[in-house]
């Protein structure tokens, strides 16, 4: 799918990349709409996509199910570790799991195998604030 490089997919690729991790789609609207842009969900939807589908972002789906976008960082395949506080992700090679999920595809008898490993947890500063939370209280 090629997108037409326009006004409003320049902001809403502006506005991914000024998102602290990873973002869904109404969350990045929301912030389109008190920026007043005119930018309907729609169209943050489509370009969202449209980035993910050339590499120019990064999609997962929340433990919750929702998609959720950013920028991407660095080019080709690689793997997450997010926050499920603040959202601080960090973009990690992960060699043990490509070599594990090729190795296990061609033990079933799969070729061309893909996958999508994200981890969630806790950051450093979150667990922090949750340690000092648990001594006050």
């Amino acid at each position: 799918m090629v997108q037409r490089n326009t006004w409003q997919r320049e902001r809403v690729r502006e506005a991914l990349a000024d998102s602290r991790g990873f973002v869904s789609a109404q969350s990045l609207h929301a912030a389109l709409r008190e920026d007043n842009t005119g930018i309907g969900l729609a169209t943050v939807y489509r370009t969202l996509a449209g980035l993910a589908a050339q590499g120019e972002a990064d999609s997962l789906q929340s433990p919750d199910g929702e998609s959720l976008y950013r920028a991407c960082a660095s080019p080709g395949h690689h793997h997450h570790l997010i926050c499920r506080s603040c959202g601080l992700t960090v973009e990690i090679a992960a060699t043990d799991v490509e070599q594990w999920a090729h190795r296990t595809a061609a033990t079933h008898g799969f070729t061309e195998a893909e996958h999508v490993v994200d981890i969630f947890g806790l950051c450093s500063a979150c667990t922090q604030a949750r340690v000092g939370e648990r001594d006050a209280g």
